[in-house]
């Protein structure tokens, strides 16, 4: 496979990453857990994918996501969250935004349905925050450093919890062992030690999956959800991501797990490619993030894939208020519309979870193909 050369700059970055990892790897006892080079490779400061200049979305980058492919996407969502922002005192604020394109469809709709929600994002990448500011000028957002410490309206994430490092784990003959990185001449390798964190441990133990399996946990998600739900009072909390639920995730033709580097539209199984270059993500165990929901007190409202929840939606009636006859207009939305439900594309891989706290009631969006049975 041949993929595209990086420009002496980037490599340059590159290389700098690299060097940054292997000091850590080396004041750390020559190892480190594959969740922490994963952080590091994603969210150094002015070297990681999510932290650096390279471009990461659109043809150009590594890869697209729904709000690039249609517009409807977002002024679906701006609907689903009509229906269940309060009356006033209600907000939305998004996690991990992006371009900010995703934000510019759902206030367009919202305003235009006359909801005047106040806008938040959250964003822990400098250089996407700045990239969001730029693109949502003239934008009423307000941009969080940290969670704010009650909150009543919609929290959300679009591929936000696929971007959390993960923990690998290898079960062996004697029990399960932590996959890890160290450093060598060319760059990085695997390396196995016996389980430290008692939590990983446990879970580990818990899956009972045979000798030569090797996958992911990841104790970053379940530890987000708990987390939003302490500062949710009243409100609506929704994740929409590529994953399975547990049963799937672990199946025995899934023994290599899910891991993978992203690079200018070209899945790679190596994650120490050109660190800083490529996005590295894993899919979502639905199962973990729903059990999370549940003990820190949050009602699972649902759980479906992208292609029911948009149906259900309306997203049909959003593409035909554009006529069938304005063919430049119609044909690209009818195009993206297919691509976000088709079961080849991201219709079935995509999952939406959604949880409720406090009073609100969610409208009919999860009903139809609720897959709840799944988790």
């Amino acid at each position: 496979m041949s993929l595209p050369t990086p420009t002496p700059e980037q490599l340059q970055a590159s290389k700098a990453l690299i060097q940054h990892i292997q000091a850590e790897i080396d004041s750390n006892g020559g190892w480190v857990p594959f969740a922490r080079y994963m952080e590091l490779a994603l969210y150094t400061p002015g070297l990681g994918y999510y932290s650096g200049g390279s471009e990461k979305f659109g043809a150009s980058g590594d890869f697209v996501t729904a709000p690039q492919v249609s517009p409807l996407f977002g002024r679906l969502l701006a609907r689903q969250f009509a229906g269940v922002l309060p009356p006033s005192g209600g907000g939305v604020l998004e996690l991990g935004a992006g371009t900010g394109l995703l934000a510019s469809q759902i206030i367009g709709e919202l305003r235009a349905l006359g909801v005047d929600a106040p806008y938040s994002i959250l964003e822990v990448s400098g250089e996407l925050r700045a990239r969001q500011q730029e693109n949502l000028q003239g934008t009423e957002v307000n941009w969080l450093d940290a969670l704010p410490e009650k909150f009543t309206g919609v929290m959300f994430g679009n591929e936000v919890l696929d971007a959390l490092p993960v923990h690998l784990v290898h079960w062996t003959e004697n029990g399960p062992l932590e996959r890890g990185v160290v450093a060598n001449e060319t760059g990085f390798s695997w390396e196995d030690r016996p389980i430290a964190d008692p939590m990983l441990a446990a879970q580990a133990i818990g899956l009972d999956l045979p000798a030569g399996y090797v996958s992911e946990i990841n104790l970053a998600a379940p530890a987000l959800v708990k987390t939003l739900a302490e500062r949710l009072d009243d409100g609506l909390l929704l994740f929409i991501d590529y994953g399975f639920g547990r049963s799937e995730y672990y199946h025995p033709q899934r023994h290599m797990g899910t891991l993978r580097a992203h690079y200018r539209h070209h899945a790679l199984d190596d994650p120490f490619y050109l660190p800083g270059l490529c996005d590295l993500t894993a899919h979502v165990d639905f199962t973990a993030v729903a059990d999370a929901g549940l003990e820190a007190g949050l009602n699972v409202c649902g759980y479906t894939t992208q292609a029911n929840f948009l149906m259900a939606g309306g997203i049909t009636a959003l593409l035909a208020e554009t006529p069938p006859d304005s063919a430049a207009r119609y044909l690209p939305l009818s195009t993206g519309v297919q691509k976000l439900l088709s079961p080849a594309e991201m219709g079935e891989l995509f999952k939406v979870i959604g949880f409720t706290k406090g009073n609100t009631q969610v409208p009919g969006a999860f009903a139809p193909g609720d897959q709840r049975h799944r988790l």
